[in-house]
């Protein structure tokens, strides 16, 4: 991964969230009423989210994870109340101000620290695991796994995460976008070949590819994978 690649690509992504999507971020993170095609979005990320929770255990006590991409924090808190102990690192301050702002009680006995900053950050730490909810869904492939490559040097159990897995309909929105830009829209999702993923990333020392899933809802397709430590 070059330095500059990613920083160009992780300073795109700050700058469109904080200064063009806040609000309809804010909007995803409470139950108002959404439009016909975000109500379709926000179902899409809330059957993905469960997803990637059911690969965790129950019962997270004594877990330290990093919720990488954190948003205003929906993921952090479920694992919280599983009783995890969670540092939640998101790009846009913005958004990190208005999830610490809008925090519910955590009742299972875990925290929740949101922080924004880069998640490859290594003052954060070792963690037991990482989610990763649409957070390398905007960088190329080789992008991507160098930065879960990097995760992985901090994460003692496992790394649950998303990436755009290549489709025709993908491949035909990212082309469209790219005819049609328009400046208020988000940074090209880049999909990948999950075949691929699979092979690139199980050359990483002690750790191998599990479980993965596909949800397909109209407008939001995501694929969760998951890296466990062997």
């Amino acid at each position: 991964m070059t330095d500059t690649s990613y920083t160009q690509r992780r300073s795109e992504i700050q700058t469109y969230f904080d200064r063009t999507a806040l609000d309809a971020w804010k909007r995803f993170a409470s139950d108002k009423p959404l439009s016909f095609v975000r109500a379709k979005v926000r179902a899409g990320r809330d059957e993905m989210r469960s997803t990637m929770l059911s690969y965790l255990p129950p019962d997270l006590s004594g877990w330290r994870i990093l919720d990488a991409g954190c948003g205003s924090g929906a993921m952090a808190v479920e694992l919280a109340n599983r009783g995890a102990d969670v540092i939640g690192i998101d790009l846009s301050p913005e958004i990190v101000r208005f999830g610490m702002e809008n925090l519910p009680h955590i009742t299972g006995g875990g925290t929740v620290e949101l922080i924004s900053g880069d998640m490859l950050d290594p003052m954060l730490g070792q963690f037991d695991a990482v989610m990763a909810m649409d957070s390398v869904i905007h960088y190329r492939q080789e992008d991507a796994v160098e930065a879960l490559s990097a995760l992985a040097e901090r994460t003692t159990r496992k790394i649950v995460f998303t990436f755009a897995p290549r489709t025709p309909l993908l491949v035909t929105m990212r082309a469209v976008g790219k005819t049609f830009p328009r400046k208020d829209r988000a940074p090209f999702i880049v999909p990948v070949s999950p075949q691929l993923m699979t092979e690139r990333l199980n050359t990483l020392d002690e750790w191998n590819v599990g479980r993965t899933r596909r949800v397909k809802r109209p407008f939001y397709i995501s694929q969760a994978m998951e890296l466990v430590r062997t």
